[in-house]
């Protein structure tokens, strides 16, 4: 419990609260390497999950490869990339979009499948191309599905993000690894508890958006009821 008390009072602690070295400076940089990787894996994945699930073309390739992507390491990665490219953002950063990638996949294109097919039918008897078909049925009907990798990747990446100060790239794991370098337990156990705070609160975040779309989905419009 003292290492609870100390840790909180590390959080609160003015000197942590102000500059550019402060948990709440490095909290921002968290969520936007998080933001940004699972941004970048999305451009990615969700074209190429909607062309496989519209298509049904390369679907064992993309689900051997999402799950072989699932088994990478989190910290051999980002050494890698890091002995590769050099230290800064950009090994970490390689690696996030590495790790999103496949939920992400896994989202886009099992969303698309999941639609009845009967419905694919009658959009296409009335007419509509297969574009108009993919955006205007299979990915709003799809959505759910695609949240849901998003959601599943943004809590790997976020997890994931304090190895970012591995190659110095900053983040709360620059007080985690700081912390550790110094044996300061409670400024470890600090940083951990804001992560698990950011997890907690981008969870909570995409709970709320699934159900204010399953609310929209079961909620007749007004104006179609007679």
């Amino acid at each position: 419990m003292n290492f609870v008390r100390d840790a909180l009072a590390w959080i609160v602690d003015p000197t942590n609260l102000h500059g550019p070295e402060s948990w709440p400076m490095h909290l921002l940089q968290h969520l936007g390497y998080s933001l940004l990787a699972v941004a970048i894996a999305s451009a990615i994945a969700v074209p190429l999950g909607y062309f496989v699930g519209h298509t049904g073309r390369g679907r064992n390739l993309a689900v051997g490869l999402s799950g072989a992507a699932r088994a990478l390491p989190s910290l051999g990665l980002v050494t890698l990339f890091g002995l590769w490219i050099g230290v800064g953002l950009g090994a970490p950063m390689i690696a996030l979009v590495l790790l999103a990638v496949p939920s992400v996949l896994a989202g886009a294109y099992s969303g698309i499948e999941a639609v009845n097919p009967a419905t694919v039918d009658a959009a296409r008897a009335q007419g509509m191309t297969e574009w108009q078909v993919l955006a205007q049925v299979e990915a709003p009907l799809g959505f759910p599905l695609l949240l849901g990798g998003l959601r599943s990747a943004m809590l790997q990446v976020v997890s994931t993000a304090t190895l970012a100060a591995y190659v110095g790239a900053g983040g709360l794991g620059r007080d985690l690894f700081l912390g550790l370098k110094t044996q300061d337990y409670p400024q470890m156990l600090a940083a951990s508890l804001l992560v698990l705070t950011l997890a907690v609160a981008l969870e909570l975040a995409f709970e709320l958006t699934e159900r204010l779309l399953q609310h929209r989905q079961t909620t007749p419009d007004p104006r179609e009821i007679p």
